[in-house]
């Protein structure tokens, strides 16, 4: 598995706090660790609670396509899911099964995803992110939560199941430049706000969203505004 290219973006923006190299790597050697323990991993995110951002590595197009092949080999979950998801008859007061969830569930699903197991990251008394990992067969992790959670330094209690087999947390990723992009320029502008106010960093950011609000524009739009006004 490899970064995106956003979050070799957003690991460059961030680089002033952390080494860019040494981030770079560290995220390339849990993503080795994790794949040397389950092969079929396809991908792998981490979200920084912190700066609000999520960093993601993922398998090759060539990998992904080779292993949902293989796990298709045998007619694969989507047909199975068209007649035996949500619109297949059922009685009118019976529920859902699991099973059934699950197939709906991999009928949505991205390719090379069949199940996904989110853990959270824990620090002291406080989840100071969470991470996700994506397996291109539908047992990928069983049996896996304590070891997975130990390379991660997460919390193994705490993991769910097949949480995100469409996979949005990819979709945050590519959102992470633009992210740290907006707040940066709100950092920017609240300082100014500081200045210009003489009030404190935390009423200066209320000032700013709450204004931002109030005329229907996003807390950058009005950061930048601010910033060209000087």
């Amino acid at each position: 598995m490899k970064p995106i290219e956003q979050t070799i973006q957003a690991v460059a923006h961030v680089s002033r706090f952390v080494g860019e190299d040494d981030l770079l790597a560290a995220l390339q050697t849990v993503g080795d660790q994790v794949q040397e323990l389950v092969p079929d991993c396809t991908g792998l995110s981490i979200a920084w609670q912190e700066h609000g951002v999520t960093f993601t590595l993922v398998a090759s197009d060539e990998e992904i396509a080779v292993l949902d092949a293989i796990q298709h080999y045998d007619g694969g979950p989507r047909a199975d899911a068209v007649t035996s998801g949500p619109d297949h008859p059922t009685g009118a007061d019976e529920p859902l099964d699991e099973d059934q969830w699950r197939r709906f569930g991999e009928a949505t699903a991205v390719p090379g995803v069949r199940s996904t197991v989110t853990f959270p990251l824990v620090e002291g008394e406080g989840i100071i992110g969470s991470v996700n990992l994506y397996g291109a067969s539908r047992n990928a992790f069983e049996g896996q939560h304590d070891e997975l959670a130990g390379l991660l330094g997460a919390w193994a209690p705490g993991a769910v199941r097949n949480a995100d087999l469409s996979f949005d947390t990819r979709r945050l990723a590519e959102q992470a430049p633009e992210t740290l992009r907006a707040q940066d320029v709100i950092s920017r502008a609240v300082g100014m706000i500081v200045v210009h106010q003489d009030i404190d960093i935390s009423t200066a950011h209320e000032l700013l969203h709450a204004t931002a609000h109030r005329v229907g524009i996003r807390p950058e739009q009005l950061a930048e505004a601010l910033i060209q006004l000087g």
